[in-house]
Parts: C-alpha cells; structure tokens; sequence
C-alpha cells in the first residue's frame, strides 16, 4: 500500500502512513502562475493500493481539484485501486435543496469522485448520517466520538494515572457523575447519545438553537435535558465553523450555573473570524481533531488538538486484508 497526499494536510498523511509502516510516496504538484495545478506520480504504482489523503476545506474548489487530478494520475499510471481518505468532506452541507433553484452541490462532488475513478472512500464525522446514501462506492464513514471519550475519561481522571505537576492539568473534571454532556442543536442528538453510552450513560442535553438564514446570527434561549448548574459541561459537535454557535451556547450555559465548559469537535473549519470568538468565549477548552489542518494564524490559547491518525490507519488495515 502506498500513501499519496494532496497539499491540504500533508501532516496527517504522513501520521497515517507512519501508523502504517507504508511508504510516504512523492507526487509532483507544480502551480502555474495563473493558479492551475498539474500533477505528476514520481514512482511505479502499476497493480499497486494506493491512498490519496486530503482534506476539501477550504478552498475547497481547489482542493477537490487536485484531488480528482491526482485520482487520475494514479489510474492512468496503472493503480490497481485508489481509496481516497477525505478525512473533512467539503460541500456535506449541500445535500439536499434547501431553496427553489439551488444545485445540490455535494451530490456533484460526489458523481466527480466517482467518475475519475475513486475505488472507495473513508471520511469522518459527516454531517448528516444520510450522506453515505449518496454514494455508490464503498464509503467508509468513521467517527471521533471514541477518541474523545478516551480523551474525556483522561481528564475525568477515570482509568489514568495522574501525578505530580500533571494533576492540574489533566484531571480538569472530577468524575463523569459531575458533568454533563451538551448537543450546542438538535440536530446533535444522535451524536450526544452515543458518546453518552460510551461514557457510561453520561447525562445530557440539548440546545435548541436558531440561526437567521440571511444575516447569520445565531440565538439560543432554551435548553433540555439534564440540568447543568453547578456542573461541568462537554458540548460536542462535528464542526466548528464561525465558532458563533460554540459561543452562544457557552453563554447559555453559563447563564443557567455550569461550571466549567469544555468544547469537543471534530472539524475545525474556522472560518473568518472564528479563531477569535472562541478564544474569547466562555469555554475553557477546545479539542478538535487534526481532520483540517490548522495553520498558526489560525491557533489559539484554548486550542487542543486530537490525532486521527490511528483511527483511519486502523480502518485502511482492515482494507488491505479484505
């Protein structure tokens, strides 16, 4: 098996191929000066497994680009299979028309993926667990919500050994009894749910949040479930986007006595000015995963960064024992 990556998050592809213990493979990505993008595979793939890991966050349109072309180098260089690891699938907010007139964009993505010749597809956390209906590849559809239990328990102090100077830092929440679990919408409830269970049956709750289609602003004013005053608070989501939603439900929460609030997402588009509001925002931290990589503008204090690394090494074994 051999690993290709895109230019989007070459960090990742190489953890990947690291878990592996495959060959980190060179490709020729040349920038003509008006911006279009030629590739080139600089070694013998004939009859070889080859993975292309990449990203489409933003720019996405040019990285979807580039991943079609290098699909395509891989297929006319005699690949005997391409699985693309698309570890943040851009465009899975457009799946469906939401208003008359609208293209369902993702559903395009989805038909170019398929007809330069992508063999299989393994992304993470989708947004709607209706997507991988759209495909007619194999797709294999990972979730984070296990890295983040582990890492939960971690801080709970639940099943690790804490000592020294090391106290402070990780046994942030006392005991899984003491916090509760937020979904920032509704739409999270399938995502709450099944972390709860990992965790123990964890308490939870909702959000019911409301986001005006034309200027953006997001209000939230109701919250169901288990009460969170005097509580630590988890709020977990796939993505993290203008960071206005995270904000928001921090101050709810804030507002009804939690007590410390922690930030779990998988995706950390960070789009505009989002490094920003969450920085200034109430939580205390923000784990996302390294499903995007995140430039150093894009960095804040409060940030914490998960890998994905073994969980989509782990999923490609099983792959090449089929």
């Amino acid at each position: 098996m051999k690993i290709f990556s895109g230019s989007s998050n070459k960090p990742l592809a190489e953890k990947i191929a690291k878990c592996l213990n495959a060959d980190f493979s060179p490709l020729e990505i040349f920038v003509f000066p008006d911006g279009e993008r030629r590739v080139k595979v600089e070694e013998k793939v004939i009859d070889e497994e080859t993975v292309v890991v990449q990203s489409t966050n933003a720019p996405a349109d040019t990285n979807y680009m580039e991943t079609f072309f290098i699909v395509d180098a891989l297929k006319r260089s005699g690949a005997n299979a391409v699985s693309a690891v698309i570890s943040y699938l851009g465009y899975q907010r457009q799946d469906h028309v939401f208003q008359d007139g609208e293209a369902v964009s993702l559903e395009v993505i989805i038909e170019t993926l398929e007809a330069v010749g992508v063999d299989k597809i393994i992304t993470i956390d989708l947004h709607s667990v209706k997507i991988p209906e759209l495909f007619k590849i194999p797709i294999i559809h990972l979730s984070a919500l296990e890295i983040f239990a582990e890492e939960i328990k971690k801080l709970s102090g639940e099943n690790f050994a804490v000592s020294g100077t090391n106290n402070l830092k990780l046994s942030i929440l006392n005991h899984k009894s003491s916090f509760v679990l937020v979904s920032p919408d509704m739409g999270g409830i399938r995502r709450i749910k099944i972390l709860s269970e990992l965790l123990g049956n964890a308490p939870w709750a909702t959000i019911e949040k409301n986001r005006d289609l034309i200027t953006g602003a997001v209000t939230a004013n109701k919250l169901e479930g288990s009460a969170v005053d005097g509580k630590d608070v988890i709020i977990v989501d796939d993505m993290i986007s203008t960071g206005k939603t995270i904000a928001t439900a921090c101050e709810l929460l804030e507002k009804r006595g939690a007590k410390d609030i922690y930030v779990f997402a998988t995706h950390a588009v960070f789009s505009k000015e989002a490094p920003e509001i969450l920085q200034n925002s109430k939580a205390k931290e923000i784990f996302v995963t390294d499903s995007i990589f995140i430039p150093k503008d894009k960095q804040f204090q409060k940030l914490k960064t998960l890998s994905i690394d073994s969980l989509i090494a782990d999923s490609l074994k099983e792959l090449k024992t089929l």
